[in-house]
């Protein structure tokens, strides 16, 4: 099994894998072609490579291009669980939609920039200087509800068809961010099943199988706020194994020969003679 990552930083250990920059990704194109399957590209290159080259990627098209953009992310998600989904409104940047912002969500509301992770382009608007600060930095808005919390949320990872990990995040001081990268603390006590079958359920429909989801329970009711295709390893300490492993694993399972042969070493992708 021929591998090529072009994030190699997210590969390390993974048997039979090559890098190539992703700006070299034409000047190498017979090498890709040669491959089984490509790791990691970047958003710019997934359609060149499923759709010109079909070539089999990880993540998955709809990992990648989903979780590229927040707003094409919740209209998928409006599609498979919209009752799990906070109210949000999707508006193009005007006047007339100010207004009919301001008369839509009662304050405190939750503004976000369509992309951005960690964290960052998130804001709690709590009147409206705040909401006109935002509105100046954005062509589109993107507005949620605020869900009444305790104070945390619930990040669940998904490699292949597998919940990887999953843990609270605190946040820090009654912070409203509850990111680890944003001073937030993790917690692994007494993760919902609810939580994790609900998950597993949007990967399979939306065909997600890398991403790290994020939950927040409100009124004892989940509801997801967005998932992270490039997740951080923060909460990774548990994993009895690693995630490239994991990633390996997977693909191992999705490994179609073109021709007969022996069975596939699970430690290095290679027949076994």
């Amino acid at each position: 099994m021929k591998l090529i990552t072009f994030n190699p930083f997210r590969t390390i250990g993974i048997p039979n894998i090559s890098y190539i920059k992703p700006e070299q990704m034409f000047k190498e194109i017979d090498r890709i072609k040669d491959a089984d399957f490509i790791l990691f590209p970047e958003n710019w290159q997934v359609n060149s490579l499923v759709y010109g080259l079909n070539k089999n990627i990880f993540p998955s098209i709809q990992s990648i291009q989903l979780g590229y953009s927040k707003i094409e992310m919740t209209r998928a998600l409006w599609t498979v669980c919209p009752e799990h989904i906070p109210y949000t409104e999707i508006l193009g940047s005007s006047s007339e939609n100010i207004e009919k912002v301001l008369n839509t969500f009662p304050f405190p509301f939750v503004a976000k920039e369509n992309r951005n992770s960690m964290g960052k382009g998130v804001f709690l608007i709590e009147n409206e200087e705040d909401f006109y600060e935002y509105a100046k930095k954005v062509d589109t808005f993107y507005i949620q509800e605020y869900l009444e919390n305790d104070g945390r949320d619930l990040r669940v990872c998904v490699v292949g068809n597998e919940i990887v990990a999953s843990y609270w995040r605190i946040g820090a001081n009654g912070e409203f961010l509850h990111n680890v990268a944003r001073g937030g603390e993790i917690s692994y006590d007494f993760v919902p099943k609810e939580a994790c079958e609900l998950v597993l359920s949007i990967a399979k429909n939306l065909n997600i199988n890398h991403a790290g989801f994020d939950i927040m329970f409100s009124e004892g009711k989940p509801y997801i706020l967005e998932f992270n295709t490039l997740f951080g390893n923060q909460g990774m300490s548990r994993l009895d194994t690693s995630i490239e492993t994991k990633i390996f694993e997977y693909l191992l399972t999705q490994y179609k020969p073109p021709y007969p042969t022996g069975p596939i070493s699970p430690l290095t992708g290679e027949q076994i003679s």
